[in-house]
């Protein structure tokens, strides 16, 4: 069946949750959306190059299996016929996988991770591979193998990163959905630099393989348009895999039917700048806002952080000793063919000490047991997802934020804490600068309490809906 461009852009740009009921309508077809979605890849991704790795032969193929499924009365689950890409640092059997690497350029794995495994299992339409920063070390998404992901939202600045591939993916209506993994911010960075929405699971809720060097750090989860959307595909996803031992068994819990009920008598902390960080003015008045309307679903909302200190250098002690040592085995055949920052990230992690990681556990440790405490008496917390708006591509870091001088990990200071203590941590968009760029609110729960975080998020998206707001492509 023939559809224009602007019919094709509304197919693009169904949620998850609105092709499942459509395909079991017999309203679209997974092949006709599938089409949809390629065709407008094909169109757009050379203006922001979030995959690197189409994969559209095999996306046909899986959604004219999908079809036969729904003819026979027998789809595979809610998933069955949705596209989606699957971030370059995931493995995908028989599809290139390269780290974002020069070394792995021509790496054509044999098997899925667990992630990949779990979304065909449901009959999810694999679109590709989407873009990340050489084996997702920084944050904006460039490497030396495939360049920069352009923000769907002005091409002149950065998508954000590790995920930023998937995130700019979906918001530029290439698949509803689309996944990542976070470490230090790596899901909710783009998210809020993007304006769509992320969970950044519980550290183990979700299996993976192969294993991080930063593995305790380490989430992986879904982008979407819709909250209810990244709700179904954790319910995908989450359980245990034995290839990854941290992973937990599967909660007795449907995550979409968690994103249902209001906030009614929750105790919500809001912060503007877990009391150290430096933070955009624009950025903190638009956040402020957003967290003041948790009052509007019925929860009270006061002002108040958990009372750490800045925990960056801790955080670069374990990165750089880390992923550092990672890097170092490289270098000698690799030297001057890899990213330079992680050259540089080699450097810094050599001249530390068994003992100075082993300091640092301790410090991770107290840090852990400071968020235990403070989340006693709090359901949530709201924060800033980032400090600043989108910044141009080119940069690895800014130094400065709101005018104030920032150095490493400073100038993402409200992701990478909760990393380190495992939380729950999700990305709502909040609102646009007056440059039209997206910023987004953070909302952290207890660990193992995902589905309060999803409902908050889908609360607020019924309060302040966003996934309307599309970015423009010029034919």
């Amino acid at each position: 069946m023939h559809r224009n461009i602007q019919s094709d852009e509304e197919l693009c740009y169904l949620s998850a949750q609105e092709l499942a009921v459509a395909y079991r309508a017999r309203k679209i077809s997974p092949s006709e959306v599938a089409g949809a979605v390629l065709a407008r890849l094909e169109r757009i991704d050379p203006v922001i190059n979030a995959f690197v790795t189409p994969n559209p032969v095999a996306a046909m193929a899986q959604a004219l299996a999908s079809e036969a499924r729904f003819a026979a009365g027998n789809p595979a689950g809610p998933l069955d016929g949705v596209p989606f890409g699957v971030k370059d640092l995931s493995p995908t059997a028989g599809v290139r996988t390269t780290f974002g690497s020069r070394v792995f350029e021509h790496n054509v794995p044999d098997r899925d991770a667990p992630i990949v495994e779990r979304m065909a299992r449901g009959g999810a339409v694999m679109l590709g591979k989407t873009n990340t920063p050489e084996f997702g070390w920084k944050s904006p998404t460039d490497n030396p193998l495939f360049g920069p992901t352009r923000n769907p939202w002005d091409r002149a600045r950065t998508a954000a990163g590790s995920s930023g591939g998937s995130a700019a993916a979906v918001a530029s209506g290439l698949g509803p959905i689309a996944t990542g993994g976070d470490g230090g911010g790596s899901l909710r960075q783009p998210a809020s630099f993007c304006g769509v929405y992320t969970i950044k699971p519980t550290f183990g809720l979700v299996p993976m393989f192969p294993p991080s060097v930063v593995g305790s750090f380490v989430s992986e989860g879904p982008l979407s348009r819709t909250v209810r959307d990244s709700a179904m595909v954790l319910n995908a996803i989450a359980g245990h895999d034995p290839r990854d031992i941290f992973s937990a068994p599967r909660q007795p819990v449907d995550f979409v039917a968690a994103c249902d009920g209001d906030l009614a008598g929750l105790r919500v902390a809001w912060t503007p700048d877990l009391g150290y960080a430096a933070v955009d003015p624009e950025v903190r008045s638009i956040t402020a806002r957003a967290a003041a309307r948790f009052a509007e679903l019925g929860a009270t909302v006061e002002e108040a952080s958990p009372g750490w200190p800045d925990p960056f250098p801790l955080f670069h002690t374990l990165f750089y000793g880390l992923v550092g040592g990672d890097v170092n085995e490289l270098l000698g055949e690799w030297s001057g063919k890899l990213d330079p920052g992680l050259e540089r990230l080699a450097e810094l992690g050599r001249p530390l000490t068994a003992f100075d990681l082993a300091k640092a556990q301790n410090i991770r440790h107290a840090l852990q047991l400071t968020m235990a405490a403070f989340m006693e008496r709090y359901d949530l917390l709201l924060t800033p997802t980032m400090t600043l708006p989108p910044f141009p591509v080119g940069i690895d870091f800014p130094d400065r934020v709101g005018g104030q001088p920032v150095t490493g990990m400073q100038w993402t200071a409200f992701t990478f804490p909760f990393n380190l203590t495992g939380s729950p941590a999700a990305s709502v968009p909040a609102g646009w600068t007056d440059d039209g760029l997206p910023v987004g609110l953070q909302i952290v729960g207890r660990n193992w309490e995902d589905p309060l975080v999803l409902r908050a998020s889908a609360a607020f998206e019924a309060l302040q809906p966003w996934a309307g707001r599309r970015p423009v492509f010029s034919d």
